[in-house]
């Protein structure tokens, strides 16, 4: 349920500028989810969530805004640094993996990316499956993964 919940946040406050643990209940209830103050503080916490300067919107920490003008692929590299710890090719599928309750903001950053070589991800906690068009989409996003881990 915690890995659920924190996947929900995370969606809330990518779709819609949330400023206050209350506002951000009342959204999780809408979606039938029911948590504490406590229970929302520990999240925000473990999802190392911020407050953007601008208007004071939770916001995930070391990735560009898109409504700020920031380009979806230096977000996807920025995200990719931060985020991933390690990835596995096997045919057309490349695991890519993260530490706890990252997958879903990296898997949101690749996504609008829209690169040509992923077809779309899912994400679960620790871990994205990443789908590309084909073995040899899979291998160069694999050296790019590699190029931008080591930037």
């Amino acid at each position: 349920m915690k890995s659920y919940r924190q996947g929900v946040i995370l969606d809330v406050v990518e779709r819609e500028a949330i400023t206050s643990q209350e506002q951000l209940r009342e959204r999780l209830h809408a979606r039938g989810i029911e948590a504490t103050q406590a229970t929302l503080s520990r999240d925000i916490r473990d999802l190392g969530l911020i407050k953007r300067p601008l208007d004071g919107a939770y916001r995930r920490p070391g990735v560009a805004e898109l409504d700020a003008g920031g380009d979806p692929s230096e977000m996807a590299r920025t995200a990719v640094v931060d985020y991933l710890r390690r990835h596995d090719g096997v045919e057309q599928l490349v695991v890519l993996k993260t530490d706890s309750g990252m997958a879903q903001p990296l898997a949101v950053s690749l996504d609008r990316a829209r690169l040509g070589e992923i077809v779309g991800t899912i994400a679960g906690d620790d871990t994205i499956l990443v789908i590309c068009r084909s073995s040899a989409h899979a291998a160069a996003l694999g050296r790019r993964l590699d190029e931008w881990m080591k930037s």
